[in-house]
């Protein structure tokens, strides 16, 4: 997921996808503590995305408030 691809999507689109991913890292979380995950990556690339997206929409609301 690329931040130039996050800056184009809406406050609201971008809210929505944060709780899909927070869901997706549960699961990871859940999965790594039974064993049963393999590619363990994908929990530092869901944290990552999170990061991402909770960035983009602090940026956009800090832009809204100053204009």
């Amino acid at each position: 997921m690329k931040a130039a691809d996050l800056k184009a999507k809406t406050a609201d689109e971008l809210t929505e996808q944060l709780a899909q991913l927070k869901k997706e890292q549960f699961n990871l979380r859940f999965r790594k503590a039974t064993g049963q995950l393999e590619n363990t990556a994908q929990v530092r690339q869901v944290r990552r995305d999170i990061a991402r997206i909770r960035t983009v929409l602090a940026q956009k609301t800090a832009a809204q408030t100053q204009g």
